[in-house]
């Protein structure tokens, strides 16, 4: 597949270096010669130097050989526009990044009728990241699929849990063994398909999938200081901190957002209803000390300044924060915050953007996709047709390729745990996870 991306920036070079990974022929167009050189420097891509919404930058990109545009560039006119001229130019799908909700909430405008087959949100993907893990404290990553019907969470052992030194056989009599569905371990830079005898170790992560009531109770097993937060501070009240905010307002947790600028602040107040809005600097200590107690509290990071993010959740985590987390958009620091274990949780702009574009580059019937920070390999949504080779088959009877695992699927509204007996039917929405070794030999699977 040709796929041409516009805008070379953190999230273009992102794509363009996962989408090389799966031997596609990859455009990337910028007007930074810079940024051009820094993709070229790693991948083997053609580059294109020019605006993305140019008619003869387009041209040179020569478009009327892609199969998809992908539009990430900061500008929302730019990405807009550049995908209805991909689509005048015969482009069949196209995807525009926007910073404003506005757009994606509009009865107005038919963006799909102009050309824009995906309209994706920056901020609605990282605020959803954020919100899953603050529901399931003790959870490394977690993702949402199937309508939010089936959660993917992870889970590191350590030396209190109940999983160590243990076998999934061993509790063949608990309840949640037959709800949720253990999916892989990923132990140093090996990744292991879990089964009956597979011990865990202290410093495994273990990634599990399940309705989110099954995966709340296994949690609480699981982990033995879990205790769900009582209140969640959010520093900064831009998009990310808002739309954050509101979906917060939707659980019994306390909401505090931090914003310094007064006119944000008051505009961030009039769009929330039981959100705290304190006008301050979330680095100031009086700010801090008069939120009030910590213990319960979870603090998120979310100002346009990667540097004022980290040492913010430092300062937190001295006041006795129990869970910090931090939008960091530098590759550079993502490494050092991860590797010297600085915060909880890293929001990372560009894994975001890539779980909501994925699904239109692996074919016809997927139609979610997911990629986990820690996890190697892909989670991916798929819709069985009549005639689809699973379709009324037990999953013992499938050849599946070594490095994918069915997960879970949905089959009118209810979800059912992937298990050996299940007879899979036309219609099911099935989740399956793979390998990166094995997600080329599901290729043919994915667009049948």
């Amino acid at each position: 597949m040709r796929i041409v991306i516009i805008g070379g920036g953190q999230t273009g070079a992102h794509l363009a270096e996962k989408f090389c990974k799966d031997e596609h022929d990859v455009v990337v167009i910028d007007s930074s010669a810079e940024a051009l050189a820094d993709v070229n420097a790693h991948l083997d891509l053609m580059t294109v130097q020019g605006n993305g919404a140019d008619p003869a930058t387009l041209e040179e990109a020569d478009l009327e050989r892609a199969d998809m545009v992908v539009a990430v560039t900061d500008r929302d006119d730019t990405n807009i526009l550049a995908c209805i001229f991909a689509r005048a130019r015969g482009v069949s799908r196209t995807v525009a990044r926007v910073s404003s909700s506005a757009y994606l909430t509009s009865r107005h405008i038919d963006f799909k009728r102009l050309g824009v087959d995906l309209l994706v949100n920056q901020y609605d993907e990282y605020a959803r990241d954020l919100y899953n893990v603050l529901r399931l404290p003790g959870s490394i990553e977690v993702a949402d699929l199937l309508d939010e019907r089936v959660m993917v969470v992870g889970l590191s052992i350590h030396m209190d849990s109940p999983l160590l030194g243990a076998t999934l056989k061993r509790f063949a009599e608990k309840d949640w063994l037959r709800k949720i569905r253990f999916t892989a371990v990923v132990r140093g830079d090996e990744v292991m398909t879990p089964h009956g005898d597979t011990t865990f170790l202290v410093g495994d992560d273990v990634y599990f999938a399940g309705e989110p009531d099954a995966i709340a109770e296994f949690m609480q097993w699981a982990w033995p200081e879990y205790k769900r937060f009582q209140r969640v501070v959010i520093a900064g009240g831009g998009e990310l901190g808002l739309q954050l905010a509101r979906m917060l307002e939707h659980t019994r947790m306390q909401i505090v957002l931090i914003e310094q600028d007064e006119k944000r602040a008051d505009f961030c107040s009039a769009q929330l209803n039981r959100t705290l809005v304190i006008k301050g600097d979330a680095l100031d200590q009086e700010t801090l000390a008069g939120i009030g107690g910590a213990e319960d509290m979870a603090y998120v990071a979310a100002t346009g300044s990667d540097e004022h993010n980290i040492i913010g959740c430092l300062v937190a985590e001295k006041y006795g924060a129990r869970f910090t987390a931090a939008q960091v958009g530098k590759k550079e620091y993502i490494g050092i915050v991860n590797q010297l274990r600085l915060l909880d949780r890293i929001v990372d702009p560009r894994l975001a953007m890539v779980n909501s574009i994925l699904h239109f580059v692996r074919g016809k019937n997927v139609q979610a996709a997911a990629i986990l920070a820690r996890l190697p390999g892909e989670l991916i949504e798929m819709k069985l047709s009549p005639k689809h080779k699973w379709t009324g088959k037990a999953i013992k009877d499938l050849k599946i390729p070594e490095g994918v695992i069915i997960v879970a699927a949905l089959r009118a509204g209810q979800t059912k745990t992937a298990t050996g007996d299940l007879e899979l039917a036309a219609g099911d929405r099935v989740v399956v996870f793979c390998l990166p070794a094995a997600v080329d030999r599901m290729e043919p699977l994915f667009a049948s």
